[in-house]
């Protein structure tokens, strides 16, 4: 009976001995992502200290209030909605209060902007099935405004300049939040850092019904968005949600109009509008002539009221065919909301489309040209009839999420007491991606930007290395952007690259 219990004694403490080795074995992190898709950077970040994307987020610092205010974007497009979180003034400063003091909601903060343009147009990935690689793409900027290095020039692979991680981040890109939100969400629960990130498209949807009324009536809303934010279903899915959510009791349409090549051609990408280009050419992505509503419709042309006096758009013709191409930001716009509005006739929209959600950043820039074109749109006729006047009214709301993001950073910083409440000068530190020393000439276009064919080709899950964050330079910007900027964003434009920027070209 003794060996019999001595053996049943030892058979028990071996198996405890095994339990608490594989406790031991799992780490915080690995317990809590069950449930929790891990991708294979997030993996990389959170557990694989050999990798180069590894975070380690335990050295993140205890005291976040102080550190930057972290915004990003593909592009320049995202500097609106910094622009509107540096003049933002909402609240008492005090009191926290909703009521303006004359005082900047964010006075005193630090902010880092980063525009990943080496990787842009982000609506393409979608329809290259790049999904997963673009998840990616978005993780990265995450982890770059989470990190502390940043790149002093295309031939730092390694990154040896220092910098402040940031102590929330704000996606200033509607493509990036569809499909990089959840993931960025999960990572920052799992990093143990209590940072938190803010994405435009909830923004924008929660404007939209605080100006719908009570929603007794029937409306339509349209969505103008990029290709890869239309094909996420992310608009229509969050409108729907938060319609159900609020008990909303209208009828209330949603139109999505994708705009391939609208953000790209306000970034002066040369493969959608090169002002340089006086005639058609076979390196043009952008729209074309064709039948549906993503292309140039011949029968629509006199809607588009197309500018052309200055190579805005570029024609040819053949015995056989007719070419035609934009080469204009502007007329980007008129396209895009000219199909928009058809594609609600064609559906037999009859309720008015009273709203209309600039479903990415970049669109605000065009808001002049956006507004001129609704009046020469209702101002078409046919044989005597306004076939739009009754579907587009004289004052449609534009709604830029850009104020609701700005607003929503601002109460969730200051929920978490992480407000710096300085007296210290605002700063603005901008980074833009840029190719890495080092790819072959084939992988690279004659301007020495990343080939299409290898922007869209490129894997996720490798430790590759094809482009690099550095400091965001005027050398960076075509001039054509750079007076845009400074027209339209003053504020962002004086800290990045004007008077009050603390970089020296």
């Amino acid at each position: 009976m003794f060996y019999l219990d001595n053996y049943r004694f030892m058979k028990r403490f071996v198996w405890i001995l095994c339990v608490l080795a594989f406790c031991a074995a799992c780490s915080p992190k690995e317990e809590q992502t069950a449930g929790v898709e891990l991708t294979p950077i997030m993996h990389k970040a959170l557990n694989d200290s050999t990798s180069i994307f590894f975070a380690d987020f335990k050295s993140f610092p205890a005291e976040r209030n102080l550190l930057p205010i972290g915004v990003f974007d593909s592009g320049t497009g995202g500097l609106t909605v910094l622009e509107v979180m540096l003049k933002l003034d909402e609240f008492d400063n005090v009191t926290g209060e909703a009521k303006s003091d004359g005082i900047p909601d964010f006075v005193g903060e630090k902010f880092q902007y980063l525009g990943d343009v080496a990787n842009m147009p982000y609506g393409n990935y979608s329809s290259e099935d790049k999904d997963m690689f673009f998840r990616e793409l978005v993780v990265k900027d995450a982890l770059f405004l989470l990190g502390q290095k940043f790149h002093n020039g295309f031939m730092d692979k390694e990154g040896s300049e220092q910098k402040e991680p940031c102590k929330i981040l704000v996606i200033a890109c509607n493509t990036a939040t569809a499909y990089g939100l959840t993931d960025i969400r999960n990572l920052l629960e799992l990093s143990g850092t209590g940072v938190k990130v803010i994405g435009v498209i909830n923004a924008g949807v929660n404007a939209l019904f605080s100006q719908l009324g009570d929603g007794e009536d029937s409306s339509a809303v349209g969505v103008l968005a990029t290709k890869g934010t239309i094909a996420s279903g992310a608009y229509q899915r969050t409108i729907e949600e938060m319609a159900s959510k609020l008990a909303y009791k209208g009828k209330l349409t949603v139109v999505n109009q994708p705009c391939a090549g609208f953000a790209e051609s306000v970034d002066t990408d040369v493969d959608f509008a090169d002002a340089s280009r006086k005639e058609v050419r076979d390196s043009y992505r952008g729209p074309v002539l064709g039948s549906t509503l993503n292309d140039i419709r011949e029968d629509l042309l006199p809607v588009y009221h197309f500018a052309s006096a200055n190579g805005e758009l570029l024609t040819a013709e053949t015995d056989s065919s007719k070419v035609m191409q934009l080469n204009a930001s502007c007329n980007y716009a008129r396209l895009h909301l000219v199909n928009l509005i058809e594609r609600y006739r064609e559906m037999g929209g009859t309720a008015p489309m009273k709203h209309i959600i600039l479903g990415c950043t970049h669109y605000p820039f065009l808001l002049d040209t956006l507004k001129k074109a609704v009046q020469q749109i209702r101002e078409y006729t046919v044989d005597g009839v306004a076939v739009y006047a009754k579907l587009l009214p004289e004052n449609v709301n534009f709604i830029d999420p850009a104020k609701f993001t700005a607003v929503e950073a601002f109460n969730a910083l200051r929920e978490d007491k992480q407000l710096a409440l300085s007296l210290e000068d605002t700063q603005v530190s901008g980074y833009i991606s840029v190719p890495v020393y080092g790819l072959l000439p084939d992988q690279l276009t004659e301007d020495g930007e990343l080939a299409y064919d290898f922007k869209y080709g490129r894997e996720h899950g490798t430790e590759d290395i094809t482009t690099v964050n550095v400091p965001l330079l005027p050398r960076y910007v075509s001039e054509e952007n750079m007076n845009r900027l400074a027209s339209l964003v003053p504020v962002s434009y004086s800290y990045i690259f004007g008077e009050k920027s603390k970089l020296v070209e």
